[in-house]
Formats: C-alpha cells, sequence, structure tokens
C-alpha cells in the first residue's frame, strides 16, 4: 500500500535526522535476503545498537540532500536499498554487516558514509576489518605500558642473577 505524503513526509525527516546524527552509515542491497534472514540482520543489529531503516530510494536521496550529504551516488547502488545507522562507533555497522553478510550471500554491502565523507563498498569492507574502538584502546594502553614492564623485568633479572650468585657463593662454602 502506497504511503501517504504525511507518510512520506515524516520518513525523510526521520532518515535525515539519523544521517545527521550517525557517526557511520551503512548502505546494504538486500535482494534476495530470506525473511528469517531479515529478522535475524536486525536481532544483530539492535544488539550492537545499530539503526537499521529500509526505505524507497528517492526518500533517501531526498533526506541525504537535507543533511547535506549531496555526493553519495544512489543512483549507482541497485536493487532495494537498506540503511544502518551507528551512533556509537565508526566501525561496527560495517563489521557487523559484513560479519552478518558471510552468513547470508544475499545481503550485500553497497557503500556508506563515515564522519561526512562516502566510502564505496570496497572501502566500508576494509573499515569492517578494523578492529573496533575498544580493541584499540587496549593495544593503546598495553603500548604504554610495555616499556615499563619490559625495565621492571630487567632490573628483575639482575637481582635474580645477582641472588643466585649469592646462593652458588654460599653453596660452595658450605
Amino acid at each position: 500500500m502506497p504511503k501517504s505524503r504525511a507518510q512520506k513526509k515524516e520518513t525523510i525527516e526521520s532518515l535525515q535526522k539519523k544521517f545527521t546524527e550517525a557517526k557511520a552509515v551503512v548502505f546494504t542491497n538486500f535482494d534476495g535476503l530470506s525473511v528469517k534472514n531479515a529478522d535475524a540482520l536486525r536481532a544483530a543489529l539492535r544488539s550492537a545498537s545499530i539503526d537499521y531503516t529500509v526505505a524507497k530510494r528517492k526518500l533517501v536521496s531526498i533526506a541525504l540532500t537535507q543533511a547535506d550529504l549531496k555526493d553519495v551516488p544512489l543512483s549507482d547502488m541497485k536493487g532495494g536499498i537498506g540503511v544502518a545507522f551507528g551512533y556509537e562507533d565508526e566501525v561496527a555497522p560495517a563489521k557487523t554487516l559484513a560479519t552478518f553478510a558471510k552468513k547470508a550471500e544475499a545481503l550485500k554491502l553497497v557503500g556508506g558514509i563515515v564522519n561526512g565523507a562516502y566510502l564505496d563498498a570496497s572501502a566500508i569492507k576494509q573499515l569492517a576489518t578494523l578492529p573496533s574502538k575498544e580493541e584499540l584502546l587496549v593495544k593503546l594502553l598495553w603500548l604504554i605500558q610495555y616499556p615499563t614492564t619490559g625495565f621492571v623485568n630487567v632490573l628483575a633479572g639482575s637481582l635474580r642473577k645477582f641472588l643466585y650468585a649469592l646462593t652458588a657463593i654460599k653453596d660452595s662454602k658450605v
């Protein structure tokens, strides 16, 4: 059943708000995706705090224009367009969708927007391979802590060798 003008206007306003608030947006082609897989996809995205919306290409185009994102080539994207919005982490939508696309081959990543810049499908797939923000923070903390730990181990090694020498001298005199 077709949407009324008021419903279309509401959809455009909602999409425009999501485009302006999102840190990352990923566009998908969901043609051929079964209902079971679509429900599983929505559940996976919901658990990762990612909004997923399916809307007509024209409504998405109007919302992108209103959000001042004019360089997104929607005309190049074929099939049904699904839009995933990530508000907390720039990598999470791409990573979640890429993981799901491995299970359900009908889902294809076709592009995205990160911090206002359009990325094509290959760039979104590369983004999906990046570690999450938490993983990067853990690695940074380890790198900051590593020199101190190494220095402590060097000092402990010298003390340990000194104790071994004292123990050997004590054992030789007894």
